[in-house]
């Protein structure tokens, strides 16, 4: 009978060591080759542009920069800019399987042909393009624009011909989802048709990050050059877009009429853009097909600062130029009035055929973005204005509920994962987002967190359920059951929750806890406290 039982014993061993190394082993280094990375030659001398810029700016203000962030917190910003989560304990295995000279550039490679890069970087730019409101019912699927934004950036099609379909394709709001851009605005209660002046707005402050609709009702007067009839004029370019029953069509000839501040009568508004008139197609197609051609200009360059912003501010939480939508119509680096990397920046989008996916390349290898946020210096506050640290920022709701979710898996959740587990994750983070609260339109926002927000942190159910005694749901269960000593069993705990090992001091307090025999627990509930403890603390909260 004794012989059965080490039997079993042996048997039983061997099965929960395999199980072991299956779930916290790194993955086979095989899996890593694709994609492969092409970088194409003159990329290095781009990123040396934007390096130059950066070090003039420091060195005039006499700013010691921090030094290089190790890999993994650099990892962590992209997956965070690119994904809305943090890596997970399989990714960091693949990153840190790779050679030192290429992981981070393969992490971005990586991601760009992961299918959340597409949804979380095409719900991003969705609000700039339709807001965050469910619009006009029937005529407006935000879901479909975002599946198809999307799809667009999957595919890196370049950005003005996306653009140019945003503001001039036809069509019904399913079988062409860009026109879900003219639907949003769609007056159901007056009109029926698409607001020419909300549409003026959108195209003005999303594609060419200026402000022209604070000049909609009367003319500047805070010393500025825009007048009331540049507001009117651009939205007379969308006068002839209309809703049908086969969806926005253009009815070739109908005026714009409006009445001006203080005019007597109303007035026939021509089409005309504000600036760069020159750029304006003489004839051909429908007027949005030459306020697209217009807008989107390779000369036209507010569209391509707008763009080479914004994707900055996805990446890091914060734009070069601030607010994201304001930026300064002329000007330059050398004359004072742009920052530091704009300029080559967006210099090289034009010059690569406005490609999305080496944009954030670029951005992701430069050295702005790979300063650390501490030094062993003081941090001010110029030093973060000036990128001569990598800024601070509080992590956006989604971003929370993301990395909440990965921390609590080994493996990656992405477009693979089960279907089950895709359907609870959307559950709970609609209803997380709902008693968080969403950034809205004003996503850049730099308002530190609320009370109610740290109350759901630790006493809502999301945490709650991520971090309980769950062998099939939660890495701290499995943590807890399968690592063979406790200092591993802190350190994968600390690798998925916070994207890093734990420093001796860390690793030497959580290590003592849970061989401590006075304190009466068991094993499971220990790393239930040690999730909730690292997923509550300030570090988890912030990109930096």
């Amino acid at each position: 009978m004794w012989l059965k039982n080490i039997a079993f014993i042996v048997l039983a061993t061997v099965v929960l060591a395999s199980l072991a190394n299956w779930l916290l082993s790194p993955p086979k280094v095989e899996a890593v080759d694709d994609p492969v990375i092409v970088v194409a030659d003159d990329f290095q001398a781009a990123k040396l542009a934007v390096d130059a810029q950066f070090q003039e700016v420091w060195q005039a203000r006499e700013l010691q920069p921090a030094p290089q962030a190790d890999d993994l917190t650099i990892a962590r910003r992209i997956s965070l800019g690119l994904t809305g989560s943090i890596p997970s304990l399989e990714e960091i295995r693949l990153i840190e399987n790779r050679p030192d000279e290429d992981r981070l550039a393969w992490w971005v490679n990586h991601l760009l042909e992961d299918r959340r890069y597409g949804d979380y970087m095409a719900e991003r730019l969705s609000r700039a393009y339709v807001g965050t409101e469910n619009g006009p019912f029937l005529i407006f699927r935000k879901r479909r624009f975002v599946t198809w934004l999307s799809d667009q950036l999957m595919e890196n099609r370049p950005y003005n011909e996306l653009t140019q379909d945003l503001i001039a394709d036809s069509g019904l709001w399913t079988d062409h989802p860009a026109v879900n851009f003219i639907t949003a605005t769609v007056d159901q209660d007056g009109t029926k048709e698409p607001d020419v002046a909300m549409l003026a707005g959108r195209v003005t402050r999303a594609f060419l990050a200026t402000r022209i609709d604070c000049v909609q009702c009367h003319d500047d007067n805070l010393g500025g050059d825009l007048k009331q009839s540049d507001f009117h004029e651009l939205a007379s370019f969308f006068r002839e877009a209309q809703n049908s029953f086969v969806g926005i069509m253009d009815k070739k000839g109908k005026p714009y009429d409006y009445q001006y501040l203080h005019a007597e009568e109303e007035t026939t508004v021509p089409a005309q853009a504000p600036f760069n008139q020159h750029l304006i197609p003489e004839s051909g197609g429908t007027l949005r097909n030459r306020l697209a051609s217009w807008v989107t200009h390779p000369e036209n360059k507010p569209f391509s600062r707008a763009i080479v912003n914004r994707v900055w501010a996805v990446m890091t939480g914060r734009p070069l130029v601030e607010p994201v939508d304001d930026i300064p119509l002329k000007g330059s680096f050398e004359k004072g009035n742009f920052p530091a990397g704009l300029d080559p920046l967006v210099d090289d989008f034009i010059a690569h055929n406005f490609d999305l996916k080496r944009l954030i390349r670029l951005i992701a290898a430069t050295e702005a973005f790979g300063r650390d946020s501490r030094a062993d210096h003081e941090i001010t506050a110029q030093h973060e204005q000036a990128w001569a640290a990598f800024p601070v920022t509080r992590l956006r709701p989604e971003q929370v509920i993301g990395s909440v979710n990965q921390a609590s898996s080994l493996s990656t959740l992405n477009a693979d994962s089960h279907v089950l587990t895709k359907l609870i994750t959307y559950g709970e983070t609609n209803d997380f987002l709902q008693r968080y609260g969403d950034a809205g339109e004003d996503e850049f926002s730099m308002d530190g967190g609320t009370i109610p927000q740290r109350l759901l942190m630790m006493n809502g159910n999301l945490v709650t359920e991520r971090t309980k005694n769950n062998f099939v749901r939660n890495a701290a269960t499995r943590i807890s059951q399968l690592s063979p000593n406790d200092e591993t069993a802190v350190e994968t705990a600390f690798l998925c929750v916070l994207t890093r090992r734990p420093n001796p001091v860390e690793l030497e307090h959580f290590t003592d806890k849970l061989e401590n025999e006075e304190i009466p627990s068991n094993r499971s509930q220990d790393f239930e406290d040690i999730y909730w403890a690292l997923m509550n603390c300030t570090e988890f909260a912030w990109n930096h």
